[in-house]
């Protein structure tokens, strides 16, 4: 009888070493180079538009065409559906008919943040400020003393779009949230973290010039003033408007050895510029490949742009119809016989708080993309639960292609948890498992990744695309 495998050897197998380990000077090259691209795009993309808006112009150039302005579409052709200017699915058409399923990569472009209110601008002891809202699941306290930048849109009433970026450039100012000094902060250090800073105050500082010849609110009247000669908008079109504070500055190396990245926004952006990328990487596939990238993952995937919304099936309906073979039934089957990676992120182990993590059945920097086969809290309440038939055949995809993988879990049992949009697809009757890159200080204003990680995340989401 063979002996049984200790969990140690288990969880230190083949595939659990670190990536670095195995890469060649070339492999590094690679990893670096993607890197920079990846920097660059999370830098750029802070918004959920911007994200939106980006993939499209490097699907463009990757020969994608827009799927409403085409008649007929057939095998081989390279679409896109741009839900909103928020949401994105580029489709690789394969060889085989679209009822005999999909490959999806599925992340998400929206990312903790705080937004405007609709009436945000006021004027408090000659000092112009904006109110609030948080959105997801933030620290409040990790928001302040911080520099913030200003990234959206403004619609007027006329129609016109007013993109705002405030806060990027080494020239712009920037705006921030205070914070009450050392000196005076007695009682609010006896609070509990979650009560350190209420939402009602995050309040973002934005000016404190008066202007004159203004008697009332001559802060607020500066505000407006200069509201008006830059982008030519009102107080009222702040009702019509989407602003978002977020971080301001790039994202960065982080290590001596340049072997992370610090940047705001990874959780999703991580998984959705490296499902982008590997899809790519292919120009022929046999079941149709798509990379889908949706909005308000952070707030229950609601809303129009969400992946509760209807939008992707209609647009796989309209691909369908365009390819001559839409029927309800075939519909239905192109779901229900697709394989899903709900490309999402996972906490890597942090050695500063390990009481949370069970070490057995963490992510860990390094070791690879990373498998869920569910997420959840608490009995596994609200996951997915991927199928072990499922799962054997990526970690034959996986070894096939060299690529370093590890599972994980979200902390310990009874600790917390999390969701992805995995239970949302699975819905429909198709396979599906979350994936993605292990992230330090989720859902902080900075984040941190393993540039090994989200190099082999790449290569996982396109060995997936190239054998399921």
């Amino acid at each position: 009888m063979k002996e049984k495998k200790s969990v140690e050897n288990l969880k230190n197998n083949e595939s659990n070493k670190n990536a670095w380990l195995k890469y060649t000077d070339a492999d590094v090259k690679k990893v670096q180079k993607l890197s920079e691209g990846y920097k660059e795009f999370i830098s750029d993309c802070k918004t959920e538009r911007e994200c939106a808006l980006e993939v499209i112009r490097q699907a463009e150039k990757e020969g994608y065409k827009d799927l409403m302005t085409l008649t007929k579409v057939k095998s081989g052709d390279k679409v896109y559906f741009n839900n909103m200017d928020k949401a994105v699915a580029l489709f690789l058409i394969g060889s085989e008919p679209l009822e005999k399923g999909m490959k999806l990569l599925g992340a998400h472009i929206d990312s903790p943040r705080i937004d405007l209110k609709q009436v945000p601008l006021y004027e408090d002891t000659e000092m112009a400020l904006f109110d609030t809202h948080y959105y997801g699941g933030i620290k409040k306290y990790q928001w302040v003393t911080l520099p913030l930048a200003i990234h959206g849109v403004v619609v007027k009433k006329d129609g016109t779009k007013v993109n705002i970026v405030i806060g990027e450039k080494d020239s712009d100012p920037v705006v921030g949230i205070t914070d009450l000094l050392v000196h005076l902060s007695a009682e609010q250090m006896e609070k509990k973290a979650a009560k350190v800073v209420e939402g009602e105050d995050l309040n973002v500082l934005i000016g404190s010039q008066p202007l004159k010849g203004e008697e009332k609110e001559a802060v607020k009247g500066n505000m407006l003033k200069l509201l008006k000669e830059f982008y030519d908008i009102e107080e009222a079109d702040f009702l019509s408007a989407e602003l978002e504070v977020v971080p301001a500055g790039k994202a960065r190396d982080f290590g001596i050895d340049r072997s992370m990245v610090m940047g705001y926004g990874q959780d999703d952006r991580v998984c959705s510029y490296t499902s982008m990328k590997a899809l790519f990487e292919l120009d022929k596939i046999d079941r149709t490949a798509v990379c889908l990238l949706v909005d308000k993952e952070e707030v229950g995937s609601i809303g129009a742009t969400g992946m509760h919304s209807k939008f992707f099936e209609n647009a796989v309906a309209e691909l369908m119809d365009k390819m001559g073979e839409y029927s309800e039934l075939k519909l239905r089957r192109a779901f229900q016989n697709s394989h899903m990676l709900s490309s999402d992120v996972s906490a890597a182990f942090d050695p500063n708080y390990p009481s949370v993590m069970e070490k057995k059945n963490s992510a860990y920097f390094g070791r690879g993309i990373v498998f869920n086969k569910y997420t959840g809290a608490r009995g596994k309440s609200g996951c997915n639960d991927a199928n072990p038939e499922f799962i054997a055949a990526l970690r034959a995809a996986m070894e096939k292609h060299d690529v370093n993988f590890q599972t994980s879990e979200l902390g310990k049992v009874d600790q917390g948890g999390g969701g992805t949009i995995a239970y949302i697809m699975a819905q429909y009757n198709m396979e599906v498992i979350d994936s993605g890159v292990a992230v330090l200080n989720m859902h902080a204003p900075w984040e941190i990744t393993s540039k090994a990680d989200i190099y082999e995340a790449m290569r996982g989401y396109e060995a997936f695309l190239r054998e399921m």
